[in-house]
């Protein structure tokens, strides 16, 4: 009998961003490496192991926005003409490097572009969500969901813009996968008190928490975070094993450091003559393509790389998976000893890591499920679903306040770099409650009005924005963003309060900010609410 159990959790994730207005945008590169690097190799693992019988266990988020873009014709269109100039350059860099050392790497790339071309093509008929929905149907994959756009709860300082948070992802789960989700990946692993109310109202009792979040929750847990607890609205929050996270995750002594894996930033991009490169870059300064030829080799400089070798790091892969499971059954064997009970290590982590940052990621994940399987007497591949039918009763306690950023708390997304974005953010989130909690009987032009400044709203209340300020990376796209957002809805609620709406204008932000079609802005209004227009006036973004 295994001694313990393993549960994976992927979070995949991404703003949305889409730039109809212009026919490329540099910010829609992060969905087409993401969709190339991650997402079609996870469905071909997911494919892999079904072909194979391999028993298969993991549970993954897919947010909101990211289904929308997934989903998103014009975004799709895109990426296909990407991924065709892609291929086509790839096959000249092969012949081209062919009886060089680079030879191997050109020639792997070329096939692996191949392999998703016929993911995206004839697996997927272009849809990745229907490939994920198949392995959900089969029982392989648990897909929960997130907020609606990733917001961080705690900083959001209505109860009604957390519960519209919350139901208008889960209203978006529906519409993408046919049911209620059961799960949720909270924004940045973020809980603070209440926050189980606003998830159980929803139909949702199944969250993930930072590793502190379990073990200082009170009354503290008597298994820490090796089993989920239960709190008090009927929530089961699941903390992170370090353990796991670290051997994957950690600079210094995380498996995707090896000397012979692919290294993520020597890029063709920056190399090749810029008319070999249209048009892929045709449309601003130089930058990654996703076509690396060179291997970490170690703390060198980037001009002295050496070349991949794909065979090696193959095997390297292989072997670090192997080594992964077998370091899983040694912690769970110590722990149940000492627990006199069957520990649970949950291992989360951002899908993104396992083939964008971490090129031979889905490799890795494909022989941790193969390894697993073959010692599957000593360790129990699990999902929180399977593990709750199992273990249906949990330890009573409240989560303490936390998130998986650096420190712990919200230091990443409330600083004295981007604190002056909440100031109007939660002054546009009192001013729609109002707006919506007075609002009677609506027009059809209204009920689009409400409609788009919800998605506005919802958009600015992005904590990618607050992160990419922090982390000082496209921070004037960020502000941009933000900023933008929050002028729309300050636009619309001024129509709607004056009871003229701009049609033209509503039309505009409506092709602009084409998401969440399904959209509901009742679920901002307050309980109780009285009837009749108040004339509200609370100052936005104006």
């Amino acid at each position: 009998m295994p001694a313990g159990s393993l549960a994976v959790v992927l979070h995949a994730h991404l703003p949305w961003v889409h730039h109809p207005e212009h026919p490329t945008f540099l910010e829609e590169d992060w969905l087409y490496e993401a969709i190339l690097e991650t997402y079609l190799p996870l469905i071909g693992v997911l494919d892999g192991l079904e072909r194979d019988g391999i028993e298969t266990h993991l549970t993954m988020s897919l947010t909101p926005p990211l289904c929308e873009m997934l989903a998103c014709p014009g975004l799709r269109g895109r990426f296909e003409a990407r991924l065709a100039t892609l291929i086509g350059l790839a096959a000249s860099e092969a012949d081209r490097l062919q009886d060089t050392s680079f030879g191997p790497a050109a020639e792997a790339a070329h096939a692996d572009l191949l392999r998703c071309h016929v993911l995206w093509h004839e697996r997927c008929q272009g849809e990745i969500l229907s490939g994920y929905r198949h392995h959900q149907a089969t029982g392989a994959l648990v897909i929960v969901t997130c907020g609606a756009t990733h917001g961080l709860l705690p900083l959001i300082t209505t109860t009604e813009g957390r519960h519209a948070q919350i139901a208008v992802a889960r209203d978006n789960y529906l519409k993408h996968f046919g049911q209620p989700p059961r799960g949720i990946w909270l924004g940045e692993c973020a809980w603070q008190a209440g926050v189980d109310h606003a998830l159980k109202t929803a139909g949702i009792d199944i969250t993930f928490v930072e590793t502190h979040g379990v073990n200082y929750a009170e009354p503290r847990p008597r298994f820490g975070h090796y089993r989920p607890i239960l709190s008090e609205a009927g929530v089961f929050a699941f903390g992170r094993d370090p353990e796991c996270s670290r051997q994957v995750w950690s600079a210094d002594e995380g498996y995707p450091g090896d000397f012979h894996y692919r290294e993520f930033y020597r890029d063709l991009g920056w190399e090749l003559p810029l008319d070999t490169l249209e048009p892929l870059i045709s449309d601003g300064p130089r930058r990654n393509i996703g076509l690396k030829f060179h291997r970490i080799t170690g703390k060198v400089a980037l001009d002295k790389k050496e070349a991949y070798l794909p065979e090696v790091a193959s095997q390297k892969a292989r072997e670090h998976a192997a080594h992964f499971v077998n370091q899983r059954i040694l912690q769970a064997n110590a722990l149940s000893a000492s627990m006199q009970a069957e520990p649970l290590l949950m291992a989360p982590y951002d899908a993104e890591l396992f083939g964008h940052w971490w090129f031979e990621g889905p490799q890795f994940l494909d022989g941790v499920f193969r390894e697993a399987h073959r010692r599957r007497d000593e360790l129990r591949m699990t999902t929180p679903v399977d593990w709750l039918e199992r273990h249906p009763v949990a330890q009573i306690c409240e989560p303490c306040p936390s998130s998986w950023g650096d420190g712990g708390y919200w230091d990443v997304w409330l600083n004295g770099e981007n604190t002056w974005i909440y100031n109007y953010l939660q002054r546009a989130e009192e001013r729609f409650v109002e707006l919506t909690t007075h609002m009677n009987a609506p027009s059809a032009l209204e009920e689009r009005a409400l409609g788009q400044a919800a998605r506005e709203l919802l958009l600015a209340q992005s904590s990618d924005w607050a992160f990419i300020i922090t982390m000082a990376t496209t921070v004037p796209y960020a502000v941009k963003r933000t900023r933008t957002h929050l002028t729309r809805f300050a636009a619309l609620c001024r129509d709607l309060e004056s009871g003229c709406v701009d049609t033209e204008q509503l039309g505009r932000f409506e092709t602009l900010s084409p998401i969440f079609s399904e959209i509901n802005w009742r679920h901002w209004q307050r309980h109780g609410r009285r009837e009749g227009v108040s004339g509200v006036s609370v100052a936005a973004f104006d």
